[in-house]
């Protein structure tokens, strides 16, 4: 970076003031509203990455030759001296070739317009729903007039032969052409659902126009390639993709030429650029460069790029919103920077002893995250702590401690600053500054909260009756001392905060317990129906009480048939089919899901952990006999680990190619299901699988017959799905298991102390009102 930089930069005692605060920002003026504009552009590239068919290359040979034969001459004709774009859309197609055109403005779509009709071509600003549909309408009458052999759809076919810019017929076609092939990727870029909330956009807009001042001051004097990050980025890509108005903006700003040193999102850039780029936005605006929602979106050379461990996915509706006892589940992302105070290194003090703790407010009170103080600087700001959290952990807390102190095992707490969810999302650029223990500046940044998938787990509870009623003496004066009759396997769900959401019954036994030697039989295999009752229990005493009137959902064995080994017929109208083979253990088992009342729609149930669920291994490293046998036991591991995990595909006329919604353990009766998927058929899936696995195998796979309340982890120690670590956060000193994702070490993160009271008291006896041991064995194993 040169030394001989402008020396106009925001002077140092703006260090505290956020963006919004600098009046060189805010005399930048954007000709249109760049907010509106990026979340319609979001929405429009999410809808290009539905459409499977555009993707392909003869579609895109095809929609090439429409918008330049056809589209371009219209509106061009359309398009007036001195005015407004004419308030029309072109079709879906065609409407992407040219929004991939137009994020060449300055040399490509410019030259393309003088050359054909000298003059540029800009497009309309259509922000909302209804105007969108009467500029496609409007544009699809003058179309049928000015073309009326042409179709206003295209109507080419994907599989082709004639294919590829060799195709597609003389050099402006083949420039446009190979603009759309380079933003191929572009949809993924910006997949993240937070993109689109109005709050992130306006703190988007803010660094956008700062980036911008950076480059009216600094541009000139700086050699290497500016590398955007992803908010930047996608204003940048909107404020293109409207090239009348960014043209007249960069003549204003006299800037034009500078974003020439602008890396574009087909670059691969040197990770000296991006580092150079930060060491400029720090001396310009004295903040971190990076933030929550605002990371490297190019390729960096020689740097391999981490996988976030969240899947972020766009759900366009949330059909469990018909169960009142479901609240949803948000997730955001934060990430901290922290720079020591530029007197602490001349003043030499000794800070060898002294580390910050990350801590969250609520949720998950074991965590403590440590970093030494000594490994951060006064002349950078240094990463410290990448994480996603659930909106309902209400914050972090930074202790700055010593170690030693009272305690020469322990540390001494010297300050404490915390950063609340709810601040910061009313700060400027999501973005919040504070100094602790007089030493420290640390910045925390956030996303929105996003809806996330839902977390349900089923944990064991008591034996209940037929009306659902625990089998209790309470109960039993209560009803005045009459028996209570039918008995019931009960199994409480709760969600990610442990709230109880529903009640899910196994039927058992019928008949009544009498002291006089009547005691509960059971009932026929065809009457071993299952149900889920919505809402929670009602406690009548201490932990007694009934199950919630409202059922939501049966499940009633069918007489299996030679092709498969169980089969059920939910009240849905699913009906699941398992076949096994016994040969393979659990892995021969296979599952099918039919749905006559919903052809339009069809689900696979995909054994073990698929798609945006699936866990990479590490490789090994050793060769000869050594790694053939270590593979080899590696494939074992696998296979057992993957045991129990089911995959929920969908396929639809939107999704062809299939889309996860959930993701099972029946084996931990533990789920995670996207807002658009039944949160209530999957744990439907989940009991009845189990149910049949274990009457299949003549064993307890799934400890159901397990019959009384165990205890839990304390609630709020480390609650699961609460904080995930990004993998750019990890260390050899913090254990990790309960900072991934619950799936990645299923098995760990879902045993509570009640394995631990199953192997301390094995031989607890149950009341005898509830039955013997026999009869559910009888009712679960065979």
């Amino acid at each position: 970076m040169s030394e001989n930089l402008d020396g106009s930069e925001i002077p140092p005692s703006a260090s505290s003031r956020s963006l919004g605060e600098l009046p060189e920002i805010a005399a930048i003026r954007v000709g249109i509203d760049l907010v509106s504009a990026a979340r319609r552009n979001i929405g429009f590239l999410r809808s290009v990455a539905d459409s499977v068919w555009l993707h392909h290359t003869p579609i895109v040979v095809e929609a090439t030759r429409r918008y330049h034969d056809f589209w371009m001459p219209l509106i061009a004709d359309l398009t007036l001296p001195d005015s407004t774009p004419p308030m029309i859309l072109p079709p879906l197609d065609v409407h992407w070739v040219w929004f991939c055109h137009t994020l060449n403005p300055v040399s490509s779509y410019r030259e393309y317009c003088e050359r054909r009709f000298s003059k540029l071509i800009g497009r309309a600003g259509i922000f909302d729903e209804e105007n969108r549909e009467y500029a496609l309408m409007r544009c699809r009458e003058i179309w049928s007039r000015r073309y009326p052999l042409e179709s206003f759809e295209n109507e080419a076919s994907s599989d082709s032969q004639d294919s590829g810019p060799e195709v597609v017929g003389g050099s402006l076609k083949e420039g446009v052409f190979k603009e759309v092939e380079r933003q191929r990727l572009l949809c993924s870029k910006f997949a993240e659902p937070y993109r689109s909330e109005v709050v992130y956009l306006i703190a988007a807009r803010q660094r956008y126009k700062a980036f911008l001042f950076m480059l009216q001051k600094f541009a000139r004097g700086f050699s290497s390639r500016l590398v955007p990050t992803s908010d930047i980025l996608l204003m940048w890509l909107t404020h293109q993709s409207y090239p009348t108005v960014y043209v007249e903006d960069l003549k204003a700003l006299d800037v034009e030429g500078d974003l020439q040193k602008v890396a574009t999102l087909s670059e691969t850039v040197k990770e000296k650029d991006f580092e150079e780029t930060k060491k400029l936005w720090d001396r310009a605006f004295n903040q971190p460069y990076e933030k929550a929602g605002g990371e490297v979106p190019l390729a960096l050379e020689g740097v391999i790029s981490i996988k976030p461990p969240v899947y972020w996915e766009e759900s366009g509706t949330d059909v469990n919103t018909k169960y009142r006892s479901m609240l949803p589940r948000f997730l955001l992302e934060a990430r901290v920077f922290d720079r020591l105070k530029p007197r602490i290194r001349t003043l030499q003090k000794d800070i060898s002893r002294d580390f910050l703790r990350l801590r969250i407010v609520r949720c998950h009170s074991e965590l403590k995250l440590d970093k030494a103080v000594t490994i951060f600087t006064n002349d950078s700001w240094k990463k410290a702590w990448h994480f996603y959290c659930e909106f309902g952990t209400k914050g972090v807390m930074l202790e700055y401690r010593r170690h030693g102190g009272n305690c020469l095992r322990g540390s001494s707490l010297l300050d404490t600053v915390s950063f609340r969810w709810n601040d910061l999302l009313r700060a400027d650029s999501l973005t919040l500054e504070k100094e602790v223990s007089q030493q420290v500046n640390v910045v925390t940044s956030i996303t929105p909260p996003v809806q996330a998938p839902y977390l349900l787990k089923c944990v064991p509870d008591r034996v209940t009756d037929d009306s659902g009623a625990m089998i209790s003496d309470v109960i039993l004066k209560m009803n005045s001392y009459h028996p209570q009759e039918g008995r019931w396997l009960s199994r409480t769900v709760l969600d990610h905060a442990g709230r109880v959401c529903f009640v899910i019954r196994i039927r058992v036994g019928g008949g009544f317990w009498r002291r006089r030697g009547e005691t509960p039989s059971a009932v026929k295999w065809e009457d071993r129906i299952i149900e889920i009752r919505e809402g929670s229990w009602s406690y009548v005493a201490g932990s007694i009480g009934r199950a919630p009137e409202k059922v939501v959902a049966t499940a009633t064995p069918k007489e299996p048939t030679e092709q498969c080994k169980a089969a059920w017929s939910f009240s849905t109208g699913d009906e699941l089919i398992i076949q096994w083979d016994p040969s393979q253990s659990v892995s021969g088992l296979t599952f099918s899901l039919l749905n006559q009342t919903s052809p339009e729609s069809s689900v696979q149930l995909l054994r073990g952990r698929q798609m945006q669920y699936q866990v990479k291994k590490r490789k090994s490293k050793r060769n000869g006999e050594e790694m053939k046998i270590e593979l080899e036991e590696k494939e074992i591991e696998e296979e057992e680990d993957e045991e129990g995990f089911l995959t929920v595909v969908r396929f639809t006329e939107d999704n062809p190619d299939g889309k996860a919604t959930a993701l099972l353990n029946w084996s931990l009766l533990v789920v995670e299901v996207l807002p658009e998927e039944d949160a209530v058929l999957m744990l439907l899936l989940c009991i009845s699988i189990l149910k049949s696995v274990s009457e299949m195998k003549k064993q307890d796979v799934g400890g159901l017959l397990v019959r009384r309340r165990l205890k839990e982890a304390r609630l709020g120690s480390r609650d699961w799905g609460s904080v995930i670590l990004h993998p750019s956060s990890w260390s050899s000193s913090i254990d990790s298991t309960y900072l991934q994702p619950w799936y990645w070490n299923a098995g760990v993160v879902m045993k509570s102390d009640a394995v631990d009271q199953l192997k301390r008291y094995p031989t607890l006896s149950q009341s005898p009102m509830e039955g013997s041991d026999k009869l559910y064995k009888h009712g679960i194993l065979s």
